[in-house]
């Protein structure tokens, strides 16, 4: 599982990004992260997969400091970014198979998830091009085929469906059920609210770097919907 327990981060020493922050992502969870513009979703993101030094507080990922033993837990995780930022000159191929080489996938394994997901993405044909001639969904599909190349047991996204179209985004959404029967875990931020609602059985709301809310979504909802407890909360002085 995920442990982040009284995790702090300030980029300025003044004001805390994220302040005290106390969550657990076990695996099987589809685990929806939501928040305003600025609250801190990002941040705790990248201090999950050790891109960013968070300033107090521990996280663990099944039982590993990502501090303390960063490259054993960065071998159990995939981090998608925002925004799709990959090597452009090379092809969709060569870069799956860089991804594949750093996290020692082995070649046959590599070759049928590459064909699996080329094929359920629809972007088999174009793998051999430069990603610098794809549009911004193919390469998202691209940068989502390469965090599931090493069949992670934690997938950390950040709003992982923007860009991508109705389909895309579907596939995607049965990739994290199939993911999760496996025994992995999900944890992604969203601002499409109908979404984690559907998707997740538990979800976490942050505002101004603090969780305000957080546990099973039918019980975080009750006999609302997440869009109105979202609003209801970001209203609360």
């Amino acid at each position: 599982m995920i442990k982040i327990k009284d995790v702090s981060k300030s980029y300025d020493q003044k004001k805390m990004a994220i302040d005290k922050i106390n969550l657990e992502i076990l695996p099987g969870d589809i685990y929806g992260f939501i928040g305003h513009n600025g609250a801190g979703k990002t941040t705790l993101l990248k201090s999950i997969a050790g891109i960013l030094n968070f300033d107090e507080g521990e996280i663990t990922i099944f039982d590993k400091s990502i501090k303390k033993e960063s490259l054993e837990a960065k071998k159990l995780i995939a981090y998608i970014p925002d925004n799709p930022d990959v090597y452009e000159a090379l092809s969709g191929i060569e870069y799956l198979d860089f991804i594949a080489d750093v996290f020692g996938v082995e070649l046959e394994k590599r070759k049928s998830l590459i064909q699996k997901y080329g094929q359920m993405f629809e972007i088999e044909d174009v793998l051999n091009n430069p990603i610098s001639s794809y549009s911004h969904g193919m390469k998202q599909k691209v940068v989502i085929m390469s965090a599931l190349i090493h069949s992670p047991k934690a997938m950390l996204l950040d709003e992982p469906f923007v860009g991508l179209d109705p389909k895309a985004s579907y596939l995607l959404k049965e990739v994290f059920h199939e993911l999760v029967e496996q025994g992995a875990l999900i944890f992604f931020s969203t601002h499409v609210l109908e979404v984690a609602e559907k998707l997740c059985n538990k979800v976490a709301i942050i505002k101004n770097g603090k969780i305000v809310a957080n546990g099973k979504t039918s019980e975080v909802i009750k006999d609302k919907s997440l869009e109105n407890i979202f609003i209801e909360l970001l209203s609360d002085k």
